[in-house]
């Protein structure tokens, strides 16, 4: 088939290694809408686990990330999402969503005046003509067409919607999110402390470590890498007795020798700000006594505070 850009038409779709890769059990992630509540609440531990061990997730994309669509088998579309960077293709992170879960991109009803992108770490979208509202995540972005009051009105996947200004963060045209310091992408991080892991998560319903350090510093204007590996790629090299808080911390199997395996975002004081396994919640802990000290290996820096040279 030729290739197509369509939209995430879903709060969060789960981005799956096969067609075949979920369980029955995963159909509220796969449905629309996605009932992204009501599947984490339906796992067990070891279910989550699985997500993992069975190698089923491979990330995660917000409500109206564009995808380019590849394949299609079935009910199912194989994807390559351009908004997170992999080494796994240079286009963007590959995988498998619903077919259900994309819509074809429309164009706005009215002149697009930029973007809104949420704040909160969930807000409540109202689209035309629907009865319900649609959650949707931290750090969803979606054309801003003009305000309307106490709310602003957007495009989305699913026709015009509606926002309340007080979740929402409004960008000009053609503007990025400003680039912030080190202790800001902290204080990103602070907002999300207990918030239970998620293998491939990369929203507000759960994190794992490299969705959470992606996320972060995405809120504060620096667009890294998706994985832990690609991530110890960029930025600037920092050596580990000049680390500051917001560089990323990279842990490695055999006492930091082997591949990495973990991220985590410096929290100042010798404290680690990451999220850490299945069945364990956001924490900031201090490293010292830890396996996360034995195995720390390298930090880079994407931020750049006030007064630091290029």
């Amino acid at each position: 088939m030729e290739e197509k850009i369509m939209q995430i038409a879903v709060s969060v779709a789960t981005v799956w290694t096969s067609n075949q890769s979920p369980r029955e059990l995963d159909q509220p992630a796969t449905s629309n809408p996605a009932r992204i509540s009501e599947w984490l609440m339906s796992m067990a531990l070891s279910d989550l686990m699985d997500l993992h061990n069975a190698n089923r997730v491979q990330t995660q994309l917000l409500f109206g990330e564009e995808v380019i669509v590849t394949g299609m088998e079935g009910e199912w579309a194989s994807i390559i999402a351009p908004s997170q960077y992999s080494s796994k293709d240079s286009r963007g992170y590959p995988g498998w969503v619903p077919l259900g879960q994309l819509r074809d991109i429309k164009d706005a009803a009215d002149v697009k005046k930029g973007m809104a992108v949420i704040q909160s770490k969930m807000a409540l979208l109202h689209i035309e003509g629907m009865d319900s509202t649609i959650p949707i995540c931290y750090q969803t972005a979606l054309p801003f067409l003009g305000d309307s009051g106490e709310t602003i009105m957007v495009q989305t996947p699913l026709g015009k919607g509606e926002l309340h200004k007080e979740d929402v963060q409004l960008l000009k045209e053609g503007e990025s999110l400003p680039e912030k310091s080190g202790e800001a992408i902290c204080q990103a991080g602070e907002r999300f402390l207990e918030l239970s892991y998620l293998w491939g998560g990369v929203s507000s319903y759960g994190y794992d470590c490299s969705g959470f350090a992606y996320t972060m510093l995405k809120a504060n204007g620096y667009v890294i890498a998706r994985d832990a590996g690609d991530q110890a790629q960029g930025g600037r090299e920092v050596k580990l007795n000049a680390i500051e808080p917001g560089d990323l911390l990279f842990f490695a199997y055999e006492e930091g020798k082997g591949p990495i395996h973990h991220v985590g975002i410096y929290h100042g004081d010798g404290r680690l700000l990451h999220s850490p396994k299945t069945g364990k919640s956001i924490e900031s802990i201090l490293l010292e006594g830890t396996i996360y000290e034995k195995e720390l290996c390298c930090a880079r820096r994407y931020h750049r505070n006030s007064g630091e040279q290029e």
